[in-house]
């Protein structure tokens, strides 16, 4: 079993690394300071279990295992944290289980044992998890990941399989349906076409061209972006209220 140890607390991954090596058949293959870092390590290493703290900077454990239940194959995450007040969001975001610090050796053999139940598919649950809203979208990338802030997004284009998202400082492909996105981040985007989500604060106008159809103005867009006609009336509502 491939593991990765996330914590930004060096004495609190020092203690699961000496723990591990207690048990039969794991390998700790790398360690992370925080979410973003433990992100990496997984798109570089296919772990099988993330150990993950819940409190870090940046990007923390709750937000680093909503992206990691998008990665194929995903690994299992178990949290690590000195407070139980989190236990409830832990299971929301998918969690095998939730080890109170300082974490005993008979309590971790224990989540072992389910993150194994886990990975012969006993227990999978290949479900979306639900909780707070990411702040980031995960691109993967040939063994290493891009994280793109949610405000940086100009919009997102569904690509056959594939959904292109389209912001500040490029293009890049993301495994997650369109209707997806659409369902956690729509406050934030608005439907302009069947194959396309926009953010609402990237739309400037709508305008009709000669041949009748309607296209979006994007403050940041390099072109004009077609609307359908069954979007165009609540676009309209839309960009009245901008």
């Amino acid at each position: 079993m491939k593991i990765i140890i996330a914590d930004d607390e060096p004495l609190a991954r020092e203690r699961l690394r000496d723990l591990l090596a207690e048990q039969p058949g794991v390998q700790v293959v790398a360690e992370a300071g925080d979410g973003r870092e433990a992100l990496h390590a997984c798109a570089e290493h296919d772990p099988d279990l993330v150990l993950l703290d819940i409190a870090m900077p940046g990007i923390d454990g709750l937000e680093a295992a909503r992206h990691l239940a998008a990665f194929d194959p995903r690994p299992a995450v178990v949290f690590c944290t000195a407070y139980d007040a989190h236990a409830l969001s832990a299971f929301d975001a998918a969690a095998i289980d939730y080890l109170l610090k300082p974490v005993r050796a008979e309590r971790l053999a224990a989540a072992l044992e389910r993150v194994r139940t886990f990975a012969a598919g006993r227990e999978r649950d290949a479900a979306q998890p639900s909780g707070r809203l990411r702040t980031h979208l995960c691109a993967r990338m040939r063994g290493s990941l891009r994280l793109i802030p949610i405000e940086d997004v100009h919009y997102l284009q569904a690509d056959e399989k594939y959904v292109v998202v389209h912001h500040a400082r490029g293009e890049d492909l993301l495994e997650e349906s369109l209707k997806s996105l659409e369902e956690e981040f729509g406050d934030r985007f608005v439907r302009i076409h069947r194959n396309c989500l926009v953010a609402r604060h990237e739309l400037v106008e709508l305008k009709r061209g000669p041949d009748g159809h309607v296209h979006a103005i994007l403050r940041h867009g390099k072109q004009p972006l077609e609307v359908s006609r069954r979007c165009v009336t609540g676009l309209k509502e839309t960009v009245k209220h901008l």
